[in-house]
């Protein structure tokens, strides 16, 4: 058997990551970050202190179209810290709704951003108001803790538990991982709530003379671990491409177990061919009393085996494929004292959301609504904060979904409050489906400019009026209406899942992307480099004709990505190994 990588009895060998010292050395991810908060000096803190933050749920960032004028000003960079707010599942109640919407308004940019995670997003939190927001938000009853930073992350799950009793039951799945993956340091509640607990949030470890990860030990992952759950025939979170997904197996309404899918994961690298997106395989099935403990096994094998000298060969489908699935199912094996069974048949049709209102098993409403690029704030004639803040307020039991496609849910909402709901978002004219084409209602786009430091290239801010141009082909070409799933990202690091877009643009420089087709409708299949490098004008020219050609020359039933393959656009992509060839 191959020698774990992970040993903590010995020093962290030289030729480890910079960040694997830094991890070693935090103190179980305390770093010096109390001292830089107290430094009223800078609106930054230290730069090992940036990869520790991360642990908590936040980032530092800067203003980029400031940059400039603030360096000609002697002023160092307008910094400020994006918090990213856990939601497992991705339900939270109409209180915590409302808590979110206050600390947006009073302590961020004054919007909300609803991640492709299932989580909430603050941007522009200034560092001398880091630890109020952090407190807000645990005095919400939720947290930031593992939102980002080498461990799992947010756990997804199709929010709408009542829409049947097998999503109800698989709903508590996640919560129950990720309660049990949840690092159990007690710097959360050190650093930020001054070693205070606050009823209602999970059950961290608060002794603060002494720490203890018995999963993650002093270094944590490698990398990154992401989990998502999903019911067929909707892969509504985009199980593919994560380090595990888990796909729910029913008979006659009973939840059985789960098929298993591991070593998914979308980031890559421009120029560096051997970084690559890869969909996550299906290795076997395992029934529902033993998935908590198989999850943990596996993301122990990547704890111990994940690559930590190279960040960008360090995620869980590098290990998979370096070591193989062989070598991932003996492991588990060995590890849960035995093995997984052979994986269930199953069938997956889409991976977007179902708009509009749905009846639950437990007689309660669910609307599901249309949100642009995820990002909730106020524009002209569309006052979409507003309006959730009204809901919130005056509808009853009434909760709040994120689903895994930036959109939201205003969920448990009763027969007589059905019509207020209705009454609140007509008269702001929010949640009207009529003018989304099928493009737009299909679309995700990440932050990027002007925030992200990783982006090379508009999204948020530039996809709404690209599609608005695709839109008017589509009218003429009699495909307004269709659904084709779209996906554009600043960078390639794939936070918007760009590569399963059946239109795919991952940004190169300003004004410039690479643009892929032929992604699976139903998530199941990775999109292909098309054109590399173009702008907007190219990008039309390009696309026109295909829409044009599927709408005269597809098959009964066939999607756009399936139609690129078939008439040899681009070849059809399964395996992230040739994702490049």
């Amino acid at each position: 058997m191959p020698e774990k990588i992970l040993d903590v009895s010995k020093p962290v060998p030289a030729d480890f990551e910079h960040v694997e010292h830094i991890k070693e050395a935090s103190n179980f991810l305390r770093g010096s970050i109390v001292e830089g908060l107290n430094n009223p000096l800078t609106g930054a803190v230290a730069d090992d202190d940036t990869q520790m933050t991360k642990f908590h749920g936040t980032y530092m960032q800067d203003d980029r179209e400031l940059r400039n004028e603030r360096r000609r000003s002697k002023l160092e960079p307008l910094y400020s810290f994006m918090i990213r707010v856990r939601v497992p599942g991705g339900i939270c109640s109409a209180k915590q709704y409302l808590e979110m919407d206050r600390i947006a308004n009073t302590l961020a940019n004054g919007t909300l951003k609803l991640t492709t995670r299932q989580a909430f997003q603050f941007h522009g939190v200034l560092k001398r108001n880091l630890k109020q927001t952090m407190q807000e938000i645990v005095g919400s009853s939720m947290d930031s803790i593992a939102a980002c930073g080498d461990v799992n992350r947010n756990v997804m799950c199709n929010p709408n538990p009542y829409s049947s009793e097998v999503h109800e039951q698989v709903y508590q799945v996640s919560c129950d991982i990720s309660d049990h993956l949840t690092p159990q340091t007690s710097a959360y509640y050190e650093i930020w709530m001054d070693g205070e607990k606050v009823k209602g949030t999970p059950k961290f470890n608060t002794d603060v003379t002494s720490d203890e990860e018995p999963l993650y030990t002093k270094r944590y992952l490698p990398r990154k671990f992401k989990i998502a759950v999903a019911i067929p025939p909707h892969n509504d979170v985009d199980i593919f491409a994560n380090d595990i997904g888990l796909i729910a197996i029913e008979e006659e309404g009973n939840l059985l177990g789960f098929n298993i899918a591991v070593g998914g994961g979308l980031g890559m690298t421009h120029g560096m061919t051997e970084t690559y997106p890869r969909l996550a395989s299906v290795i076997g099935y395992a029934p529902k009393e033993r998935i908590v403990d198989v999850v943990e096994k596996i993301m122990l094998i990547q704890r111990d085996f994940g690559c930590r000298t190279n960040r960008k060969h360090a995620r869980f489908k590098y290990t998979c494929d370096d070591y193989g699935l062989d070598f991932i199912r003996d492991q588990i094996a060995e590890r849960c004292g035995e093995p997984i069974e052979e994986a269930r048949e199953y069938l997956f049709t889409n991976n977007g959301d179902q708009f509009g209102w749905l009846k639950g098993t437990n007689g309660k409403w669910c609307l599901t609504l249309f949100v642009e690029g995820g990002r909730v704030k106020d524009s002209k004639g569309y006052p979409l904060m507003t309006a959730l803040r009204e809901v919130a307020e005056n509808c009853g039991q009434a909760d709040f979904r994120l689903t895994g496609n930036q959109n939201l849910m205003i969920g448990n909402v009763s027969a007589a409050k059905k019509k207020d709901v209705d009454a609140i978002l007509s008269k702001h004219k929010v949640g009207e489906f009529a003018g989304l084409g099928g493009m737009r209602r299909n679309s995700i786009a990440c932050v990027a400019l002007p925030t992200c430091g990783l982006a090379m290239a508009e999204a948020e801010r530039y996809l709404p009026l690209l599609i608005s141009k695709l839109e008017d082909i589509a009218e003429e070409a009699g495909l307004r209406d269709d659904d084709i799933v779209i996906r554009m990202t600043g960078c390639p690091n794939g936070c918007g899942r760009p590569y399963l877009g059946e239109i795919g643009f991952v940004g190169k420089a300003p004004g410039k992307y690479n643009l892929y087709l032929g992604a699976g409708f139903a998530g199941e299949r990775l999109n292909k480099l098309y054109r590399e490098n173009i702008g907007e004008a190219q990008i039309l020219e390009e696309l026109k004709p295909i829409l044009f050609a599927y709408a005269k020359e597809r098959e009964e039933g066939e999607r756009f990505g399936s139609f690129c393959i078939r008439k040899g656009y681009v070849k059809a992509t399964v395996e992230g190994k040739d994702f490049h060839a």
